[in-house]
């Protein structure tokens, strides 16, 4: 056994280059052994680390209408409940981060440290994440008002150009999951019939353990039940639309809903291809590229969307936007005409000319007055400069939502993707407030 400290230097003739015959020496990792790291996790965040940002701005929010729901209070009966701040915190930094699942969201909240950080000691489960999500989209929608409103009070936003755009974003749901009436009725009748001899079952059944599995089992065919009811009533209105349509009998395709997600729809996305989807509507300021409106709906085109944003404007601040760009798809005479008498003057892209056909119901009607100024206003050069600000604004916004995860959502129904986009949009004002907030802070 050889005991000396220190290799030897090489023998008089011997090679340094040549290979040692011995193994080599390797550090490898003892998984095993005790180490004390005295350090809290305030320690662990560094001081310029985004979170800390979200925190902040989450700091500072009157959340009193989310306190005034909690039953739990001091003297009274009832757990405590999770500060509504730490939920808040924690969604804004995973929908900065691009998480979109309540169960991925639960995971990190046991493994990453900026997550840890926010809850302090707090544990969290994902059915809270869920519910936290997509229950408070009234209140998302104020305080997307608020933050566009405090910098507006600052000074440092102006209402004074807006731009709007569609966005169409995968439904959760596939397009085998369309069916027409008589399917749907069929689906319902299964459904029910399942939903009453699992009933029958659990009520007969012995055993705990199964029959909680079957309470479980029951629990999703009448949420499956429901789907269906919510795609029969889906159904009798697209029905009403298909019946008010001016198209020819035979151009027109027979209605079907989604027993997966009742409210989606099916609609032509921006690589030409057809899915189920939800029609985002974005209202952005030109400027500092804020957005100051937001709407969802299931329409697949964007025709008669610029008049409800305009009035979404107004309910808001009190006030509208001198200017609104659109595309072409937006530009319907009757809207242009309605934002027209609100004082608005709307930039789109002037239609291809096309000759006058002579019909015997005599000349066609004469063009409202804000229809005629906004083709002579859009012939000028002045105007084609302001119409190429909305891409840099709006349809930039779209791409900067795409890149944190907004591609499909991973909930359903109207009110609740409407929710998840409110937080979206929300983050997207933090994080051009702060930028704007730090631009007047002295080197």
């Amino acid at each position: 056994m050889d005991e000396r400290l220190f290799p030897m230097p090489p023998e008089a003739g011997q090679d340094e280059s040549e290979p040692s015959s011995g193994r080599p020496r390797l550090k490898r990792p003892n998984r095993a052994q005790i180490a004390f790291r005295p350090s809290s996790l305030e320690e662990m965040v560094p001081e310029e680390h985004p979170v800390r940002l979200i925190w902040s701005f989450v700091e500072e929010l009157d959340l009193s209408p989310l306190y005034a729901q909690i039953l739990a209070v001091e003297g009274g009966p009832g757990q405590s409940t999770i500060d509504p701040r730490l939920l808040m915190a924690l969604w804004l930094y995973a929908t900065l981060e691009g998480v979109g699942s309540a169960r991925a969201l639960d995971r990190l909240c046991q493994e990453h440290i900026a997550y840890l950080w926010i809850l302090g000691g707090v544990t969290v489960n994902y059915h809270t994440l869920a519910d936290f999500r997509v229950s408070q989209g009234e209140f998302l929608d104020q305080l997307l008002s608020q933050s566009v409103a405090s910098l507006m009070a600052e000074g440092l936003v102006s209402l004074e150009r807006t731009a709007q755009d569609g966005l169409r974003v995968r439904a959760s749901a596939g397009k085998k999951s369309f069916r027409g009436r008589e399917k749907l009725q069929a689906c319902l009748q299964e459904a029910e019939a399942q939903v009453e001899r699992l009933r029958a079952e659990l009520e007969t059944d012995p055993g705990a353990s199964s029959r909680r599995q079957r309470a479980a089992r029951e629990r999703a065919r009448r949420d499956r039940a429901a789907r269906v009811r919510r795609a029969l009533k889906q159904m009798e209105v697209m029905e009403e639309q298909r019946a008010k349509s001016t198209r020819k009998e035979s151009s027109r395709k027979p209605p079907r809903a989604s027993t997966t997600d009742p409210d989606a729809r099916i609609m032509k996305m921006a690589d030409g291809g057809f899915r189920p989807a939800y029609n985002v509507q974005m209202d952005v300021e030109t400027a500092a590229r804020l957005i100051v409106g937001v709407t969802v709906t299931n329409a697949g085109v964007d025709q008669g969307q610029m008049a409800p944003m305009v009035e979404q404007e107004q309910r808001r601040y009190g006030e509208v936007a001198e200017e609104h760009l659109v595309d072409g798809g937006f530009a319907t005479h009757h809207d242009i005409q309605e934002v027209a008498d609100k004082g608005v003057a709307v930039y789109a892209p002037l239609p291809e000319t096309r000759p006058v056909i002579k019909t015997p119901h005599g000349p066609p009607e004469p063009l409202p007055p804000a229809v005629i100024a906004w083709r002579e206003r859009m012939q000028t050069e002045e105007a084609k400069a302001i119409y190429k600000q909305r891409a840099s604004s709006v349809e930039w916004v779209n791409a900067v939502l795409c890149n944190r995860g907004l591609r499909q959502f991973t909930v359903r129904g109207l009110e609740k993707v409407r929710a998840v986009v409110l937080w979206f949009s929300l983050l997207h004002n933090l994080l051009l407030g702060h930028k704007l907030r730090q631009a007047l802070v002295p080197a």
